[in-house]
């Protein structure tokens, strides 16, 4: 189907920032990896636990590395092969059981077809194929993340010692430092960064009820709980879980999607504080040639990159709570409404993507505006009005709030009244008042620019867990 007739926007207009995932999350990527989990269990019942009889073993036509080929080789033409079979079981597991089977039996492999799928339910293959997926995308998150607080941390060190005024309530307030601003970003992103870069993935693979049941029931001197626990960590590298019904209760996954949400969130916040900049004129962008702001209004350079990753961070948030929530919840020992739930994974993946990647590319294309910023500090010089009211406590003046209340709100003032307000001071020491009448609301950044450098420290040194 041609992209013009896509029904979703990940498969339309955004499959450029999106297309990777396909690999992974598509039904493609599902039928793969069910394939790859297959195959693994098969190989190690024959290889680890031993337990084909070692008359076929000793067959001069049983050749192992047949089996990985079903898996090495598999491509779109396998997986329209078992979407064929699925039409006749009615089942996707099972289809892919069948064609695994196939599959030996054409490489004359016929003797193993009836260790495929050994003692297991579909949730055995379902979840830890899943399992492997979200590690996919998991570590393909990783990587945009960390190529977002590296931007952010470039534009913190570039910027760290150029004031800013700062904004509370939308109203002037104490002056930043533009690079601190950035690194406050950078820093809360890390945070989750350490934690899912730390984060396994759990599977298990227990059957019907998650107590090993057929597995004990036909070969009770196996130590299955080890065993299961060493496939899962050794053959397919993830963190085993013992304590399930059928199915996987998913708390690994809805924690890797609950980060994925604080993240979300914060480049919402991003996303909005950056276009107010932009606003404000504080921020210019880079202008592509050939594009056009507006329909209407030719002069437009609109922050359509930051709107964007708006919209789409929000779809990704409904999607990966509603995901995180209902996933962990199963009548009694299973039923079926996960199955489509879990479909979705990839699309809550493909909006978050989307919201990354224009979070980047809006950044890619800013500017620095130096005069605007400078221009607004100057025009605030009421913002001294806090550094003077604490003071002035300090020295003992009375009403020192209420003086420069009377003085500030809601209404400009300029240098000389400050100066003369300085002056007027009783108890202030005349040093001190010199220091007062030196400070500018561009040099009143407190310890902003050793704030940046304190980041950089801590995190060489290792943010603390």
């Amino acid at each position: 189907m041609k992209k013009i007739k896509a029904i979703t926007a990940l498969d339309g207009r955004y499959s450029r920032l999106t297309h990777e995932l396909a690999q992974i999350f598509s039904e493609y990527g599902l039928i793969k990896h069910r394939v790859l989990v297959e195959v693994e269990w098969l190989k190690f019942i024959i290889t680890d636990l031993k337990l084909v009889h070692e008359e076929n073993l000793e067959s001069e036509s049983l050749d192992l590395s047949r089996i990985d080929e079903i898996i090495q080789n598999f491509d779109e033409k396998d997986a329209e092969q078992v979407k064929t079979i699925e039409k006749q079981t009615n089942h996707d597991v099972k289809a892919v059981e069948y064609f695994i089977k196939d599959k030996l039996d054409k490489a004359g492999l016929s003797m193993l077809k009836e260790w495929v799928h050994f003692a297991c339910t579909s949730e055995d293959i379902n979840n830890t194929a899943y399992a492997l997926m979200l590690k996919k995308g998991k570590d393909m998150i990783i990587d945009l993340l960390n190529q977002c607080i590296e931007n952010l941390e470039e534009k913190a060190l570039a910027h760290k010692s150029i004031p800013m005024m700062s904004r509370t309530h939308g109203q002037p307030a104490t002056p930043t430092t533009v690079g601190k601003e950035f690194v406050n970003f950078a820093w809360r992103i890390n945070q989750e960064y350490i934690f899912l870069e730390k984060k396994g993935i759990q599977a298990k693979i227990n059957g019907a009820s998650g107590n090993y049941n057929a597995h004990y029931f036909v070969f009770p001197e196996i130590d299955w709980i080890e065993a299961s626990n060493r496939f899962i960590f050794s053959h397919l590298k993830l963190e085993p879980i013992l304590f399930t019904t059928q199915i996987n209760p998913y708390s690994s996954l809805s924690q890797v999607l609950h980060s994925l949400v604080r993240i979300a969130a914060i480049l919402i916040d991003f996303n909005r504080d950056m276009w107010g900049y932009i606003s404000l004129g504080y921020f210019k962008q880079r202008i592509k040639e050939g594009e056009t702001g507006s329909s209407t209004m030719p002069h437009k350079v609109n922050p359509i990159d930051f709107e964007n990753s708006e919209g789409n961070m929000g779809i990704a948030i409904s999607l990966m709570e509603h995901l995180a929530v209902k996933l962990q919840k199963s009548r009694f020992q299973r039923d079926l409404s996960d199955s489509t739930v879990l479909r979705n994974l990839g699309s809550a993946f493909g909006y978050f993507t989307i919201g990354i990647k224009n979070s980047l590319r809006g950044l890619s294309k800013l500017d620095l505006n130096t005069q605007a910023i400078n221009d607004d500090l100057e025009k605030n010089q009421e913002l001294l009005a806090e550094p003077f009211q604490t003071a002035m406590r300090v020295f003992g003046e009375e009403n020192p709030y209420e003086r420069l209340k009377d003085l500030t709100r809601g209404h400009k003032i300029g240098k000389k009244e400050l100066q003369v307000f300085v002056d007027n001071l009783e108890k202030v020491p005349n040093g001190f008042k010199v220091r007062m009448g030196q400070l500018t609301p561009a040099t009143y950044v407190g310890l902003a620019e050793k704030l940046v450098d304190t980041y950089f420290t801590s995190k060489n040194q290792g943010f603390p867990d």
